[in-house]
């Protein structure tokens, strides 16, 4: 092994806060991976969306009601400033703040900042509805041309401060208190892999103590699953069986199952987190970026995935047989996972290093995911097992990889990397070691 001892300036994990279609709470997160439980099925929210058959990854116990009794409680005045992205990003960082056990009333808020993903966020049809008629009954259709006369007058006050990318962000540091650094990054897939990035580097640098560090997103939406369906990357409608669509790396995979999801940590330099007795679940070794698209903007999956890994695994000055598992991107796509699954036997050369993809069972919530499948190896590896790979019945030989699929594979090492790339080329990734 040829990885650092600890030091004071490590930066660790203090607080773990997530909600994802299979658990909300590390506790509900870990025992569902360990059953070989997936969040997908028939959708209870928007039962028309473009997904085939309205199957979808959400998160059926967090709503309009739990939200306000529960999850969002403390901040629930707010809540109508929120749409259901914000809402769930909001929550897990409360969560995470919680789980911490941070004194809130006697820490410097001033060394406390936020780093959050976000996605893109869309309003649904039911807030455009009312102004798109109001707009055709000026032109004759939907036509632009009539926004000012009659559209722009009917959508709702508030909508702006409801979908904004930013607004996560914001909204974690009222309710914090948080007046340190702040930034909101906007990166799909790769957003929180990259968050976490920036936040090590803040506190590295001295610029605060502590960093609420997550990410959230959804696919699972009207319209943007509307969108993925015309750039043909959603997923067929078969098999039959919701629960069994979401195929990462397996032979017969035709596309993604749309998903939704939060997650956020809480990190802290090592002494910081000492000095107050702070539970510590591990800590951050590296993260690595790298983007790769030819001229004509086609993206370059294999470089990407093998630049960002290569960077993490440089920085960390770890070699990688010190991996003890690979947790993919992997998203079902045909040829997006044959080139990761590529740039996985590039790197890692003669050593089979096991493979999970957490996709199986969350499905891609666009910049949740990043933070909700890191989550499913810390979970697992703190629990004493490898998060194994639901649907994998056929292996596929462009996609030979060590793909985990028994229960209850013990880590070898308590270390993992975590991988996710953009449809843009963008990839991200962490390593963790789990203490």
């Amino acid at each position: 092994m040829s990885l650092k001892s600890k030091s004071a300036q490590d930066i660790v994990i203090t607080g773990v806060g997530i909600v994802s279609p299979v658990g909300i709470g590390l506790s509900a997160l870990t025992d569902n991976l360990r059953a070989g439980a997936t969040g997908i099925s028939k959708s209870k929210f928007f039962p028309g969306f473009a997904s085939p058959d309205a199957v979808t990854a959400e998160i059926g116990d967090f709503n309009e009601e739990t939200a306000k009794k529960i999850y969002l409680k403390e901040v629930r005045r707010s809540i109508k400033l929120m749409c259901r992205d914000i809402q769930l990003g909001v929550a897990s960082a409360l969560m995470a703040l919680e789980d911490s056990k941070l004194n809130l009333e006697t820490i410097d808020h001033t060394r406390m900042g936020v780093e959050f993903g976000a996605n893109l966020m869309l309003s649904e049809p039911a807030v455009l509805g009312g102004p798109a008629v109001a707009m055709s009954e000026i032109t004759g259709d939907a036509s632009f041309k009539g926004w000012g006369e009659a559209g722009y007058s009917k959508m709702e006050p508030l909508w702006l401060l409801r979908y904004l990318p930013n607004m996560p962000a914001c909204h974690i540091s009222i309710a914090s208190d948080a007046r340190g650094p702040s930034n909101s990054l906007t990166l799909d897939e790769a957003s929180g892999n990259v968050v976490i990035g920036e936040a090590v580097r803040i506190l590295q640098r001295g610029a605060a103590d502590i960093m609420i560090t997550g990410a959230t997103g959804s696919y699972s939406h009207p319209v943007r699953a509307l969108h993925l369906a015309l750039v043909k990357t959603l997923l067929a409608s078969s098999p039959a069986e919701p629960a069994r669509r979401s195929r990462p790396f397996e032979k017969d995979r035709n596309g993604f199952v749309v998903g939704e999801g939060a997650g956020t940590l809480i990190l802290e330099t090592r002494a910081h987190a000492e000095a107050r007795g702070a539970t510590i679940y591990g800590r951050i070794l590296s993260t690595g970026a790298a983007t790769c698209v030819n001229p004509d903007g086609e993206p370059r999956y294999q470089d990407a995935v093998k630049g960002a890994l290569k960077a993490a695994l440089r920085s960390a000055e770890i070699e990688p047989t010190d991996i003890g598992h690979y947790n993919a991107h992997a998203a079902g796509l045909p040829e997006a996972d044959a080139a990761e699954a590529r740039a996985i036997n590039e790197v890692f050369g003669s050593y089979r290093v096991p493979v999970t993809a957490p996709k199986s069972y969350v499905g891609n919530s666009s910049a949740g995911s990043g933070l909700v499948e890191l989550m499913t190896s810390l979970a697992g590896v703190k629990a004493g097992f490898i998060p194994r790979t639901l649907n994998y019945e056929t292996p596929d030989p462009a996609c030979d990889v060590s793909i985990v699929t028994e229960p209850g594979v013990s880590p070898a090492l308590k270390t993992f990397v975590s991988m996710n790339v953009t449809r843009k080329g963008q990839a991200a990734a962490v390593i963790i070691e789990v203490e």
